[in-house]
């Protein structure tokens, strides 16, 4: 009997110790960063947005027109379009994006081409977006899938935002009969076949959340 119930007991010991293991490990990927509600005065005129949560009234986002470009404070994440920057066959989109400041934790921004029904349940866009730790990822949004092309990967070409210094990117996706090219700062950094993304569509910004990013020069031709 002493010995079942020292072995019951070692059995016990056994869960708890791997049972606070698993908490242990767990615990940083259960870190919550909560939106950083901002206050703004609604979309400029002739854009359209969408935020992750499904809204198209862009609240807790400062969106504004600013100089020559436009400013995001967010709160949530969102993209941003005008209609008529909707391009097939071969076109190039681009844009800089000057992060402001470092945010708490690397979130992410850029492009997205190939937009189709952007405020429906059939949503379908890819998007080629960089953090201010020098990396870039490259998805596909196909309704509530995520499909990735390329992961997170580190690229010498992103400046990094980081302490005092502002990061400024430029961003260029160029669709061509047999290939579609990613750029970052004038360096190719992936180069895919256009059956793998998304091209005919509507042309725009994604914008992760909790970032203050100045976008200068976003254009398509």
């Amino acid at each position: 009997m002493h010995k079942v119930l020292t072995l019951g007991g070692a059995l016990v010991l056994a869960g708890t110790v791997a049972l606070v293991s698993l908490q242990a490990q767990t615990a940083p990927h259960q870190d919550h960063d909560p939106d950083k509600m901002t206050s703004g005065a609604g979309i400029p005129a002739g854009w359209l947005a969408r935020l992750d949560s499904g809204s198209t009234r862009a609240e807790g986002v400062r969106f504004m027109l600013m100089g020559t470009g436009v400013h995001f404070m967010t709160g949530p994440a969102g993209i941003y379009w005008k209609p008529e920057m909707t391009r097939s066959g071969p076109y190039q989109v681009s844009a800089t994006f000057n992060q402001m400041e470092p945010a708490a934790h690397p979130e992410a921004y850029g492009l997205f081409v190939g937009g189709v029904d952007l405020n429906g349940a059939g949503q379908k866009y890819t998007y080629f977006l960089i953090r201010q730790d020098g990396k870039y990822l490259i998805k596909r949004r196909a309704g509530a899938n995520t499909p990735t092309i390329a992961d997170w990967t580190d690229s010498p070409a992103v400046k990094k935002t980081e302490g005092a210094t502002q990061g400024s990117n430029t961003l260029t996706i160029a669709v061509t009969a047999d290939k579609v090219r990613f750029a970052i700062n004038g360096t190719e950094v992936s180069a895919v076949a256009p059956t793998q993304v998304d091209t005919a569509g509507i042309t725009g910004l994604r914008i992760n959340h909790n970032l203050n990013v100045h976008v200068e020069g976003f254009g398509v031709k």
